[in-house]
């Protein structure tokens, strides 16, 4: 049978066919609209998301047997607030997971509520990206919008909804609302309360690997697909693309460099980090996991070389950067492009270079973009050993994985061997592996990833190179903290 995964990203879906032994038949990706309607606002419209699913679908599967796929499977965009009147009609644009409008709401609910109740409640405390700020700031600013919605969703589950018209949702995407008690994976009627919405509104909740339904019948017709064909649940994106990385089960690490960065740690029980610098979410396989996200990684290289050095040959402004140049450079870069999460939780967060002098080169730019985004990856890893947790080796996975240079930055910043999986495509494989648990292919994501997942290479850090970049680290971690009182008045 066939599978397919649909990686439901920031600036396009991805979609992947695959068989049952996960080896991967087409690949097909259709890109959509991103609006800025104000300075640090991100939107999307939820009918361009289904048109791309749809269109995209038609075409991944043309020329194959489409009555051999049996399901279909999504990873997408965490914490982006989709509302739905009593029509299932979208009331406004999907407020997304990088809009920074929230800063008061987010504000409110640390400081008034508190921090200590949120993570009794949740498990996780406010940050300016999550779902249940948006709702706030949409009842304060939007009461007339507000007053109409029916529904509740996150990004893929309006997709989801517009296959199968059922209401759901997973529980590792729900997590990131911050209206989800983690623990115990249902809806935290105290949340709900305090952002002025009932559980009626909320979609019903599932495991990852669940079915959901089936294809609607003039949906399935549109896509040429039998009626019959499953979707499940699906998860959020990087609960997916840890799926897709083979992290599952207990102790496994995931490091994804996409737009945003995360570092994903997998566990069999509920953890929760007293300084709430990592999100405390539900797992994919049914578990849990601890990660850190940072809102710009492979981001800050496409603005440093698209939109300031006006080149698309990211490999040409890496190649003067020698192994011996690794460690030794004195420019930093803070990787805040659109503020921060983990572990600052910082909407007014900037990024700047400091350190550069009369000798400063392209190239020690480039690498100080480089180095910069590690080195905020490893704040994360810093408060994850902070909790006790041993983190030994990782995978590692995105588009900025793609680069050998950066692995060799990641691996010899953290100080631990990464290994890059041999199918490179993340949440969109994720989802396409659920889709096949959900099928009845595999009884369980872990027996599913020890058939499909397989690596090519690991990059092993370099115990001198390694001691270099900690004594950076030390002094990158002090730049924040300086320049924290003045990025507001920026």
């Amino acid at each position: 049978m066939l599978y397919i995964g649909v990686d439901l990203g920031t600036s396009a879906v991805k979609l992947l066919l695959m068989d049952a032994k996960g080896t991967i038949l087409n690949i097909v990706s259709k890109e959509y609209d991103l609006s800025f309607p104000h300075p640090g606002w991100s939107e999307q419209k939820p009918e361009d998301w289904m048109d791309a699913v749809t269109a995209g679908i038609r075409e991944l599967t043309e020329g194959f047997d489409r009555s051999e796929v049996a399901g279909i499977g999504a990873g997408g965009q965490m914490h982006g607030l989709v509302v739905l009147d009593s029509g299932d009609h979208v009331i406004r644009p999907a407020i997304l997971w990088n809009d920074g409008r929230t800063q008061e709401e987010t504000d409110y609910l640390n400081e008034v509520i508190g921090r200590d109740k949120l993570s009794a409640y949740t498990g996780n405390i406010a940050f300016a990206g999550f779902t249940a700020p948006k709702i706030l700031w949409m009842k304060k600013h939007e009461p007339e919008l507000f007053a109409r919605i029916d529904k509740i969703m996150l990004p893929k589950d309006y997709i989801n909804y517009m296959l199968t018209g059922v209401h759901c949702t997973d529980y590792s995407d729900a997590s990131g609302m911050l209206l989800l008690d983690v623990k115990n994976k249902c809806w935290s009627r105290e949340m709900l309360e305090i952002c002025g919405i009932s559980e009626n509104m909320m979609p019903k909740l599932f495991e990852s690997y669940e079915v959901v339904g089936t294809l609607k019948k003039e949906i399935a017709e549109k896509l040429g697909l039998r009626s019959d064909v499953i979707v499940a649940a699906g998860a959020g994106d990087n609960a997916a693309a840890a799926v897709g990385t083979g992290v599952v089960g207990n102790g496994g690490c995931n490091i994804s460099l996409g737009t945003s960065g995360t570092i994903f740690i997998s566990s069999d029980t509920f953890k929760v980090d007293s300084g709430n610098a990592l999100h405390a979410f539900a797992h994919a396989d049914g578990g849990y996991h601890l990660m850190g996200c940072m809102l710009s990684a492979a981001s800050c290289n496409k603005w440093w070389m698209d939109e300031i050095l006006k080149t698309e040959d990211y490999a040409a402004e890496q190649k003067d950067i020698s192994e011996d140049n690794l460690g030794k450079n004195h420019v930093y870069y803070l990787p805040y492009l659109m503020g921060e999460t983990a572990p600052h939780n910082d909407a007014m967060a900037r990024s700047c270079f400091i350190g550069m002098t009369m000798d400063t080169s392209r190239s020690d730019m480039v690498q100080a973009v480089l180095e910069g985004v590690a080195f905020g990856i490893r704040d994360s890893y810093e408060a994850a050993k902070a909790m006790g947790i041993d983190v030994k080796e990782s995978m590692i996975c995105g588009g900025g994985a793609k680069s050998p240079l950066w692995k060799k930055i990641f691996a010899n910043v953290l100080n631990i061997p990464l290994t890059i999986p041999e199918t490179e495509q993340g949440p969109g494989y994720g989802g396409a592996i659920l889709a096949a648990v959900a099928a009845g292919e595999y009884q369980s994501v872990g027996e599913a990833v020890k058939t499909m997942i397989r690596t090519t290479d690991t990059v092993m850090p370099d115990p001198a190179l390694a001691a270099r970049y900690d004594e950076k680290y030390r002094t990158f971690r002090r730049l924040y903290p300086a320049l924290k009182d003045i990025f507001p008045a920026l």
